[in-house]
């Protein structure tokens, strides 16, 4: 299979800055938004397939890839999940979808989620591949988490201490960190590692994730609050998806919890794989979002 076969490489200039992104297929349109430390070539086992019978459309995240990276502040409000999900409203107004389909993993989840939650009339159906809500993580945390996601601690520490120490090492902090579940050295598609390893390079990139994640634990608590002290919940059917392999199914009843997010039916399973589903097991990905999404 080729990498991204039938679909083109742009840039789409939106109100702040601009967006790169892959789009490709015919039918109803598909928003699939990656995952920390990625970019939206990870999509590339799965996406060709989607377009058969989807418009699919795979855009970097502000702050990630090659799309448009706002400068550091000591509020974090440009990387606010809102501030983020507002990208993605505009840019599927920008390609003429009024409602579209949401597939998402790692931080482009919790983006979808926010998404989900201000663009209720939008998003017509959501699958999140594990995570469970930012809030849930911060409001359980115990040692266990604290441990296995030391990074959401780390990276959140104040700019630019994180960025400086990463930036030092790039490549070496990128292994690292995407082997904390043992993986063969081929695991990942030489042209989807080099578009990563790309961006791991480029300080700029590196701010942009720290600040995601420093948001994460500041601005987008309030906001998530505020959500759940008005009762505002997610009003589309969600599937949830986690990896047997990783942390969420072992820490938490993720169907549960979301659920108690989601006005709609939440449906899910685990997947036999690690964090990166859509690269580990790109087929069970697959039949599940075929399953779930309507062409």
């Amino acid at each position: 299979m080729g990498f991204f076969d039938g679909f083109t490489l742009e840039t789409l200039q939106l109100a702040e800055g601009p967006v790169r992104l892959r789009r490709g297929g015919e039918g109803p349109p598909l928003l699939l938004l990656h995952g920390n430390p990625q970019t939206h070539a990870m999509w590339h086992l799965t996406a060709p397939k989607l377009a058969e019978r989807f418009t699919v459309i795979c855009p970097d995240l502000r702050g990630y890839g090659h799309s448009y990276k706002p400068a550091a502040s000591s509020d974090h409000a440009p990387y606010a999940k809102r501030a983020m999900a507002a990208d993605l409203a505009e840019l599927m107004t920008r390609l003429g979808h009024d409602r579209f389909q949401v597939g998402s993993h790692d931080r482009g989840a919790r983006v979808a989620h926010r998404l989900a939650l201000d663009h209720p009339d939008r998003v017509e159906r959501l699958a999140v591949l594990d995570i469970v809500p930012t809030l849930e993580h911060f409001e359980r945390t115990d040692m266990s988490f604290a441990l296995g996601y030391y990074h959401w601690f780390w990276f959140a520490q104040p700019h630019p201490f994180p960025e400086n120490l990463i930036s030092a090492a790039p490549e070496l902090w990128w292994n690292a960190h995407t082997s904390r579940e043992p993986k063969p050295p081929s695991f990942f598609r030489p042209e989807a590692l080099a578009d990563y390893l790309e961006a791991a390079r480029d300080p700029a990139m590196i701010m942009g994730m720290c600040e995601d994640y420093r948001a994460a634990a500041t601005i987008d608590l309030v906001h998530d609050r505020e959500s759940r002290a008005s009762g505002r919940k997610v009003q589309c059917p969600i599937l949830a998806l986690w990896g047997a392999k990783g942390r969420i199914g072992g820490w938490y009843d993720a169907l549960a919890i979301w659920q108690s997010y989601c006005a709609a039916e939440v449906t899910g399973h685990e997947v036999q794989s690690g964090h990166y589903l859509p690269e580990e097991a790109p087929e069970e990905v697959l039949a599940a979002f075929e399953g779930f999404f309507r062409s």
